[in-house]
């Protein structure tokens, strides 16, 4: 009996921090590029967005998002078992990852920008074929860190109350 709640556990643990990371990820690219941008109605919400979600406590998150959207709506979420929990994690998980990406964008020497324009590129291909490739060989330690600390963080989500078959790994420790 416990090494099958043990295995349960564990397969919602990294299924929590698979979908948060990649979520996360995702989002947290968007918005870095949002908050590069030239135009300002891109870069303030962006700005809000990280600098609120970066502020938060995680848990504060997980609880809102959790609790405070359905009983302030009354709408339910799809997939109650992994959507909540997975959406407060990739929104935290976002906005760390946007400013890691928007520090290794911004580490990427500006030259190699130049260069592609001057090569004839437009902005957008030089950004995707030659600054992001680069930017994403620098962030591949901070996010590696991300994905720990989002692991770690599932143990969070216990707040949430479990469904059958619902329960992280640390329900079982």
């Amino acid at each position: 009996m416990l090494p099958e709640l043990l295995t349960e556990g564990a397969k919602n643990t990294l299924v929590f921090t698979l979908f948060s990371f990649t979520g996360g990820f995702v989002l947290g690219l968007l918005v870095a590029l949002a908050r590069i941008s030239r135009t300002r109605w891109l870069r303030w919400p962006a700005a809000v967005f990280t600098d609120t979600l970066r502020g938060l406590p995680a848990l504060l998150t997980i609880i809102f998002i959790g609790y405070g959207i359905p009983i302030a709506t009354g709408w339910q979420f799809p997939f109650p078992k992994y959507f909540p929990g997975c959406l407060a994690l990739s929104l935290v998980g976002g906005a760390y990852m946007a400013e890691t990406i928007r520090a290794g964008i911004e580490g990427v020497p500006r030259g190699q920008m130049e260069a592609a324009r001057s090569l004839g590129m437009p902005y957008r291909m030089a950004m995707r074929r030659v600054v992001l490739p680069q930017a994403f060989r620098l962030v591949i330690p901070p996010m590696t860190n991300e994905l720990v600390l989002l692991f770690k963080d599932t143990s969070l989500l216990a707040v949430l109350g479990t469904l059958a078959g619902g329960k992280e790994i640390t329900k079982f420790a």
